[in-house]
């Protein structure tokens, strides 16, 4: 009986992490460029080691373990908006960028401008071009980024956005306002990555699915509690029956 109580707790702990990705997701449907995260699980048997001399053998007994979350890449929709500093990304490459913390890449491609002129982010992170920030006079005019990150005005080329890559994105971690870090060193984009101006990619979370997974985790959760509650009231009443027997 207490063991059907471990792997029911497991189970919520389980759960528990499923509904807190679940709820990340769905605080993000609106964010430019954000990735849907989903769960990985792994089953655990329990007890590792056993003996064999026993006329009943160890039954074996099933955890949930968590393995992390999975980085869905998938190309969320793009939406044109006719700002020259909005760059929508298409396939596999991301913006590098410069924080307090260090090098980190994102896919949100809302840019704006600072006061020094700096390319930026939205939270004023300066965006990383071939051999640094890409800095624009406030006189200058015409602004264009091309499919290869080129930045141009009327004054002629300014610099190139870098857009990278990884060898395994899984890798990838998030680190709050919409960026990632890597351990492994990024790769030049080449060709798996392009961009399109004056377009943002919206979020690829999709709000039906997400809702349906929401449903189904609250509908187990509650019946993993109800066995929960149950193993407990029967070992409260065997119990109290072995005590009126002695």
């Amino acid at each position: 009986m207490q063991n059907a109580l471990f792997v029911g707790v497991s189970s919520q702990v389980a759960l528990q992490r499923d509904l807190e990705v679940i709820a990340n997701n769905m605080a993000n449907v609106s964010t430019n460029g954000f990735k849907t995260r989903n769960t990985r699980f792994q089953e655990y048997l329990m007890p590792v080691a056993s003996a064999d001399s026993f006329k009943r053998p160890d039954r074996k007994l099933s955890y949930v373990i968590d393995q992390g979350t999975a980085l869905d890449l998938g190309q969320g929709p793009i939406e044109q908006t006719g700002n020259p500093l909005h760059v929508a990304l298409r396939g596999e490459a991301f913006l590098a960028v410069q924080t307090p913390e260090g090098e980190r890449y994102t896919r949100n491609g809302a840019l704006e401008t600072d006061a020094q002129g700096r390319i930026v982010t939205s939270d004023g992170y300066p965006v990383q071009g071939d051999g640094g920030p890409i800095q624009i006079n406030a006189q200058e005019a015409g602004l264009w980024i091309g499919p290869d990150g080129t930045v141009s005005t009327n004054l002629g080329i300014r610099g190139r956005l870098r857009l990278v890559t990884f060898a395994n994105p899984q890798g990838l971690t998030n680190q709050g306002a919409n960026l990632y870090a890597s351990r492994d060193q990024p790769q030049a984009a080449g060709l798996a990555g392009r961009l399109e101006s004056g377009a943002l990619e919206r979020s690829n979370v999709k709000p039906v699915v997400e809702m349906t997974r929401l449903m189904d985790v609250n509908r187990t959760y509650t019946m993993v509690s109800s066995v929960i509650s149950r193993l407990d009231e029967l070992r409260g009443t065997a119990i109290r029956r072995l005590a009126d027997v002695a």
